[in-house]
Order: structure tokens, then C-alpha cells, then sequence
């Protein structure tokens, strides 16, 4: 088959600058060339990547795109232009899958020779989905963002397949667990006001007062600037500032990382790992979840509906809840409950790590592979 992946209009691919969906799409595309199929990747172009190639068996087209911006009606103006210009673009294909807005809602009528369309809802849909009547298929992430694209079209859902995000199951199974001292608490993700990394400082305060836990650190590391997803360095700056003495003793903050392995090898020195969002609309899967399970962290997440379909808790990992009176307390709490017990913390890892294997590239590629050979295959 012809399949062809576009991602949005901000971060190229490879993920030379992070991104969730350009690391998954990157490692589809090269599972659907590997399979046999002609796969084309259209992305934001990057100084250091050329503008057409072939790599592995996917050919790259990059095209100028834009810096992400703090506005939502911003940048669904940069989404609409970014699709003007990736239609384009745009072979030949049987399907063409896209990370955006804006264009699944016309492409199916204006340019039918691009291929059946398919859509990722990486995000709660906002009003989208109404205009998706051409869409073939809508891959959604979780069983919480089926149920939202169902409330906005009945006919919608009937195209929807739950699919998960992959991750590489494998190489972050076989990085090295690297128990060490201070026990490491761990965040990896872009440093946002909305990922609840504020809640994350709060709840260690709490711990720093605590006399009767062994010694321990909170390594926050990911992405800060806006036009990378982060909330600013002033922001973080005002943030730390905010921390006691003994908690900042306690903190570091790293630069993201965007070598798989590299990765893998740092999520192999987080004992507990915590996810604390607050993103209800932004939130839909958790990839960094995902990957610290399969690394083998104990996970602490908020009880976002995303999250249900990773963490169960009390036994894949530990939820709290970010909406009561008191949630610092209630993440504490069970931060302060696998620090001090053992092992509680590697029979959640051991059963989180086995949970996340479904979601292995390999298992995700098979699933998406047969999905667009029935859809495409009706097409012809």
C-alpha cells in the first residue's frame, strides 16, 4: 500500500526537537516501510534535515512550518495555513493519516487522489469532529477520547478504532534498572502549568518535612520554552523560587532528551515515576507514562480518564486525586507510601511493565497496518 503520515506544523520529524506524535508517527512509518509498504512522512522542515529524502525506507518531505504559540486561535490559523500547504505537497497514495486539524475536514473532497483519510484525535476534540463526515477512520488513543468524539457525531464513532500510542516496549524493557542513592522520583514531560509540575513541587515539600524517609531527589526533565510546549523560563524560574531551601537541594531540573536509548537509560535511574496532570481537555493517553512502565518505574498519576487505560490503581500503579481539597497532600501521600515500601514498589512495576507490552510498536503497526488495508482496499 501507499500510506502517507502528516504531522503538525511546529516540530519536525525525526523528534530532533521532542514531540509525542512525531516520535510515534516516526517509528509507524518506518514499521509500515519495513512491512513492505511505500510510506511518505510530511513534517516541519528543520535547518539540519533535507527537504526531501529517503531514510529507512520512508521518504521525508519537509515543509516551512511554524513556531508553536501560547494562543489556541493562533495556532488553529497556523493549522489551517500549515494544511493549505501540505495539500500541496501531498503524492499519490491509498491512505494519508493526519495529526492536524483542519485538514481532514476538507482534504477528503478536494483532493481524492491523496488517498482515504485517516485522523489522529490526539487531543479531546473541541467541536472538530462535526466536520470530519468524510474522514474514514478516527484513531483514538484512549476509550476516554472515543467517548468524546461519540458525544460530538454518532456516525464519527462508528469509524473510530482505539489504538493506543506505541512505544518501543523492547529497548525500554532491557535498560538497565539503576538502583542508586538517593531514591529518584521522577517527572519527564514538557514543564507546563498544566502537567501539574507546581502540584509535583508542592507534594515534595510536603515529603522534605517528613524525618522518616530514606534520602531522596526529584529530577523534573523535559522541554521549558512556549514555542517547544513548555510554560517559559520565567515561569520555572518563579516557580523554583517558590521552594524551600532543603527542596531545592533535593530538585534538579534537565533539558529534555531526545535519543531513545538515552532515554530508556535515564527512566532506568527513576525509582517512582509521577505524572501529575491537569490537562482534563489536553491530556489523552500518556506516553511518558507508558514508557516509564515499561522501563520498570512505579507510576503516580492524577485520575484523568486518560489515564485509565494505563494505570489501575492499586495495581499497574497509584492514582490521587487532583481535584480534592487537598491533592499536594493526597500525591504525597502516595509518593510517601512507595519511598518507604520496597516492595510495593516492584510489584506495581512488575505488573505495569507487562500491562504496557500491548502497546509495543510492533503490536500498534500490525493493528494500523490491517486497519488501512480494509478501509483503503474499499476505497479501490
Amino acid at each position: 500500500m501507499r500510506i502517507t503520515i502528516v504531522t503538525g506544523f511546529f516540530l519536525p520529524v525525526p523528534a530532533v526537537r521532542g514531540g509525542a506524535t512525531e516520535k510515534i508517527w516516526h517509528g509507524l512509518a518506518k514499521s509500515f516501510a519495513k512491512a513492505g509498504h511505500e510510506v511518505t512522512l510530511v513534517s516541519r522542515a528543520y535547518p539540519s534535515l533535507a527537504a526531501d529524502e529517503e531514510v529507512d525506507g520512508v521518504r521525508f518531505v519537509r515543509l516551512r512550518g511554524f513556531n508553536h504559540t501560547s494562543s489556541l486561535p493562533a495556532n488553529l490559523i497556523l493549522d489551517f495555513i500549515w494544511g493549505l500547504r501540505v495539500a500541496v505537497a501531498l503524492p499519490e497514495a491509498d491512505a494519508v493519516i493526519c495529526n492536524t486539524i483542519s485538514l481532514p475536514a476538507w482534504l477528503p473532497w478536494f483532493r481524492r487522489s491523496t488517498g482515504r483519510v485517516a485522523v489522529l484525535v490526539g487531543r479531546n476534540p473541541k467541536g472538530q469532529i462535526r466536520f470530519y463526515g468524510g474522514v474514514r477512520r478516527l484513531y483514538a488513543p484512549t476509550a476516554a477520547v472515543a467517548r468524546r468524539i461519540s458525544r460530538e457525531s454518532k456516525s464519527a464513532s462508528l469509524r473510530t478504532l482505539i489504538v493506543g500510542y506505541p512505544i518501543d516496549w523492547a529497548l525500554l524493557k532491557g535498560a538497565s534498572r539503576q538502583g542508586k542513592s538517593p531514591l529518584r522520583i521522577g517527572f519527564v514531560g514538557r514543564l507546563h502549568p498544566e502537567k501539574g509540575v507546581q502540584m509535583l513541587l508542592g507534594a515534595a515539600e510536603l515529603l522534605s518535612k517528613c524525618k522518616n524517609l530514606p534520602d531522596w531527589e526529584l529530577v523534573l526533565r523535559g522541554p521549558v520554552s512556549v514555542q517547544d510546549g513548555g510554560g517559559g523560563e520565567e515561569w520555572l524560574r518563579d516557580v523554583e523560587a517558590l521552594c524551600s531551601a532543603d527542596l531545592r537541594t533535593r530538585l534538579k531540573v534537565l533539558p529534555p532528551e531526545f535519543d531513545r536509548a538515552m532515554l530508556a537509560d535515564f527512566y532506568g535511574t527513576i525509582d517512582v515515576f509521577c505524572y501529575p496532570s491537569l490537562s482534563e481537555d489536553g491530556e489523552t493517553f500518556g506516553v511518558a507514562v507508558a514508557e516509564a512502565m515499561a522501563s520498570g518505574c512505579a507510576v503516580v498519576v492524577s485520575c484523568l480518564d486518560c489515564f485509565t487505560d494505563l494505570v489501575e490503581d492499586g495495581r499497574s500503579g497509584l492514582t490521587f486525586d487532583h481535584k480534592s481539597a487537598s491533592p499536594e497532600a493526597r500525591l504525597a501521600g502516595c509518593l510517601e507510601l512507595l519511598i518507604l515500601d520496597p516492595e510495593r514498589r516492584r510489584i506495581l512495576s512488575a505488573r505495569g511493565q507487562e500491562h504496557v507490552r500491548r502497546f509495543d510498536f510492533t503490536e500498534i503497526s500490525s493493528t494500523i497496518l490491517k486497519d488501512i488495508s480494509e478501509f483503503a482496499g474499499a476505497g479501490r
